[in-house]
């Protein structure tokens, strides 16, 4: 899957739960969603408006849902549960053991999720 096939269907299952997501299906979809941002984040600066500024608003309001959707579908695929989402809470180790399990590869489809 490349990085366009990525993003375009991370924000059409923007609402879907159920499912999984590859390794690659993710990771090209937040290089995209930040190259999406960076390029939203300098049109106000070359245009000296403030207007596209509200964008970027809007965007990163936007953009919550499918990142949460694409992260659920991707802890399903390594073989965990959605709630691992919360292992982020924990000071300075957090952070670092999802982003170590979102690099797994693909687990075994253990749980039966509805």
């Amino acid at each position: 899957m490349g990085p366009v096939e990525a993003f375009t269907t991370a924000w059409r299952k923007s609402f879907t739960y159920g499912g999984k997501a590859t390794r690659a299906e993710y990771w090209w979809f937040y290089l995209t969603n930040w190259v999406a941002l960076l390029i939203l984040m300098v049109i106000p600066a070359i245009t000296n408006s403030s207007v596209p500024g509200g964008l970027v608003f809007v965007y990163l309001i936007a953009q919550v849902f499918p990142s949460l959707s694409i992260t659920f579908r991707r802890l399903r695929d390594i073989g965990k549960n959605w709630t691992w989402i919360f292992i982020n809470l924990i000071p300075f180790i957090g952070g670092f053991w999802f982003i170590y399990l979102l690099c797994q590869p693909t687990g075994h489809y253990a749980y039966a999720f509805k």
